[in-house]
């Protein structure tokens, strides 16, 4: 991922402990997160970093409740791409739905060739594998590296 130089050395302990490869392995998140990686966040979360970024984050740790409790205070397109995002992996589909409807074609969507939130929420409902695990970790990746530039 491609980060500005002045948040590499905040965020590289967390991606270097948890890589995104590993991150984010159930696309429904079926219990409250029990990731180690969460003291990290926390301390991550405590800085200066913008709400769409610490939203980010306690999704990259499967952190639902925290993500949520930030996404909703972000009242622009960015805030409901990462509020869809957030009700997509608690699997409430038809609120994720919603949310992207809201967002509609938000500009880091332009990055992702032939990608299709609505689609993609079918997709996890119906029950995905592997290949829907990478897609997420690409549409965090890519909004991520998006707000990160911002």
């Amino acid at each position: 991922m491609d980060l500005p130089a002045p948040l590499r050395p905040i965020l590289e302990p967390l991606f270097t402990a948890l890589p995104l490869e590993q991150a984010m392995p159930q696309l429904v998140v079926k219990a409250p997160s029990a990731s180690p990686h969460m003291a990290l966040v926390e301390e991550l979360v405590k800085g200066d970093l913008p709400d769409p970024l610490k939203a980010a984050l306690w999704l990259y740790v499967d952190e639902l409740d925290q993500s949520h409790r930030l996404a909703q205070k972000i009242e622009d397109q960015t805030g409901s791409y990462w509020h869809g995002i957030m009700h997509r992996r608690e699997g409430d589909f038809s609120n994720s739905h919603y949310w992207f409807n809201k967002v509609g074609q938000h500009p880091a969507m332009a990055l992702l060739a032939g990608y299709d939130p609505h689609a993609f929420i079918d997709a996890v409902e119906k029950g995905g594998g592997a290949e829907l695990v990478e897609l997420q970790r690409w549409e965090w990746a890519n909004l991520f590296g998006w707000c990160a530039q911002r």
